[in-house]
């Protein structure tokens, strides 16, 4: 598949480690461009000067985190060869120019619902609900006008099943799922295609984190947390590799996989066969 995004730019939130990180290598390996979007400005830059991409340091639970990524490519060297960028938008709207987008920014909080904070409930969602929504709105009028377009939703297994003590990860991915139908309903007959993409855990920041808050949750040793609760529902008895992720998500944006849209593809070494 390598050469089959030549002239596509991507835009892969989350990109400076873990899954993002691997899509984005994966996606230039393709041929894209790719907009490396990143809460941590060294992260995003690191992987960009990698992948020679554009960085964006943003946060994504920031009301104004639009604008800030469409300011930033705006200034960027990139816009010198994509006058889109620089156009102006609409009034009191604003509008991106990627041809694929791979909403993969999240993180985790562990807690019994009657302890989890209102406000990491809120931001959970803020980040991996409304911003893959308002990435999507914004961009999704380029998409249909040029007739192609690839969303691709890092969702988890955890949009598919349910794990107790993660209630907002639990609740923003299966949200995530929907509203991936949603737009591939809309944008199917614009030769847009909208896809979740859901593992298990995979071998990430996010999961090492995760691991640790188990471990001090329950009371075992971190070992026992992957052994015995993490792997216990899959067949496959491994973590994912952030490679594998990728590979799946270059698929969904080549041509061979331009018929797969609004539905949920597991990578969860089994789980959902339970």
């Amino acid at each position: 598949m390598n050469g089959d995004l030549a002239g596509r730019t991507a835009l892969v939130t989350g990109a400076g480690s873990g899954i993002g990180r691997a899509c984005a290598r994966r996606l230039a390996a393709a041929g894209a461009h790719v907009v490396v979007v990143d809460l941590h400005a060294e992260s995003a830059e690191k992987v960009a000067a990698e992948l020679g991409g554009t960085p964006v340091t943003v946060d994504l639970s920031d009301p104004g985190f639009m604008a800030a990524i469409r300011d930033q490519v705006a200034r960027s060297p990139y816009a010198q060869e994509s006058a889109d960028w620089t156009a102006p938008s609409p009034p009191d709207e604003v509008r991106i120019f990627p041809d694929i987008i791979v909403n993969n920014a999240g993180f985790q909080h562990v807690a019994p619902i009657e302890e989890f904070p209102l406000e990491v409930f809120a931001r959970i969602l803020k980040v991996m609900v409304e911003a893959p929504f308002q990435l999507v709105r914004a961009a999704l009028p380029y998409m249909k006008e040029q007739g192609w377009g690839r969303v691709v939703n890092i969702s988890s297994v955890h949009g598919l099943r349910a794990s107790p003590y993660k209630s907002a990860y639990v609740t923003a991915k299966h949200a995530l799922e929907g509203l991936s139908k949603v737009i591939a309903l809309e944008g199917a007959s614009f030769g847009v295609t909208s896809t979740c993409v859901s593992p298990a855990y995979v071998r990430t920041p996010l999961v090492e984190a995760q691991i640790a808050a188990q471990a001090e949750s329950h009371g075992i040793d971190p070992a026992e947390v992957v052994e015995q609760i993490m792997l216990q529902p899959a067949a496959i008895k491994r973590l994912i590799e952030p490679e594998e992720v990728a590979e799946m998500v270059a698929y969904l944006c080549s041509p061979q996989g331009s018929f797969i849209t609004g539905v949920s593809i597991p990578l969860d070494g089994g789980w959902s066969a339970r």
